[in-house]
């Protein structure tokens, strides 16, 4: 977190808050004093601290982001808005489920959303204290609680349609045409790559489940944990319609991408991710069956995964070949 200065009071944003946020939280907004701070995120999102109340709320904006244009900027912003509300008036409002509470968004002030902030630490701190410091029991309980959160999630929001896999395997060709246009992909791995894709398609099991809410990008930076079983959610603007194992894969592939970066050995994750699987199963009437069913899935999306790691610009070379090479293992 990087520290900017203070909101200067003549910035339309400032009246914005001092106007219309801080009322909803019940604060005295006469002469508020914003602390600014920068947070790393792939949005333009920062944190604004009044000196006075200690009030935190947090600023998301949309607009100006790299690849956004105006439209598509405000789309993002209202899909995020309604998200939020969506989750927290189904339920997801207290413990141990908590998603958080957007406060407002304006389109005329650079496309920006404003929520509150939450306290919380997240899940890439538990992964890497189990790694450098050998603390493993605090991981596995902290998947224990996204197990139970997700599995919450997905049987809460099951629609009547059943899973349509050629979206994901849409999906598969933009991170393909993203790692071959940023030229980490060669012709003969790209139709590999395809190949087994293919096959994964023509698999009845991958066509077989009911369509949930699915969070779509549980990346460890994105899911906050308190005491207990507490989870809580930041970040929901990809949230869509899938197979729930859209979401358990996600979580295996980055699980399998922290050990081999930071350990050198995916293998190391192993006990990790299935006691994370297990732990989603047993929300099910039917534990093994629920088991045997996401686990037949979860190499597709745990492989894409580690795809979509390897086209950031910020993997070297190096490192995004191999996670390439792992990602080919789990799809064979």
């Amino acid at each position: 977190m990087k520290y900017l200065g203070h909101l200067p009071a003549d910035d339309p944003f400032f009246a914005y808050l001092r106007c219309d946020i801080l009322p909803l939280l019940s604060l005295n907004a006469s002469c508020p004093d914003f602390r600014v701070y920068q947070l790393p995120a792939s949005h333009h999102v920062y944190l604004y601290e009044d000196q006075h109340s200690q009030a935190r709320i947090i600023g998301k904006f949309f607009g100006g982001v790299p690849g956004l244009d105006p439209g598509a900027a405000l789309r993002h912003m209202e899909r995020e808005f309604n998200n939020l509300n969506h989750l927290r008036n189904i339920g997801f409002t207290g413990y141990p489920h908590y998603v958080v509470r957007p406060l407002g968004r304006n389109a005329n002030l650079n496309k920006v959303l404003v929520e509150e902030f939450c306290y919380g630490v997240p899940l890439t701190d538990f992964i890497v204290n189990a790694i450098r410091r050998n603390a493993r029991d605090a991981l596995f309980q902290k998947l224990t609680a996204l197990a139970y959160f997700l599995a919450t999630l997905h049987n809460r929001t099951v629609i009547d349609n059943k899973v349509d896999f050629n979206k994901e395997c849409e999906y598969f060709n933009r991170i393909m045409e993203q790692l071959t246009n940023a030229g980490r992909a060669g012709w003969e791995e790209v139709r590999e790559f395809h190949q087994l894709k293919n096959q994964w398609r023509g698999r009845a099991c991958m066509w077989e489940d009911q369509q949930v809410l699915v969070h779509s990008d549980v990346t460890p930076a994105n899911i906050l944990f308190g005491d207990g079983l507490w989870v809580i959610i930041i970040d929901l603007e990809r949230m869509k319609s899938a197979d729930r194992v859209f979401d358990l894969g996600r979580v295996v592939g980055e699980l399998q991408h922290f050990f081999m970066q930071q350990a050198g050995d995916k293998w190391l994750a192993e006990p990790f991710i299935g006691h994370f699987l297990w732990e989603y199963a047993c929300q099910f009437p039917d534990r093994d069956a629920a088991f045997a069913a996401i686990t037949r899935r979860t190499p597709f999306y745990a492989g894409l995964t580690l795809l979509r790691i390897a086209r950031n610009t910020w993997v070297e070379g190096s490192y995004s070949w191999q996670l390439r090479d792992e990602a080919r293992k789990t799809l064979r």
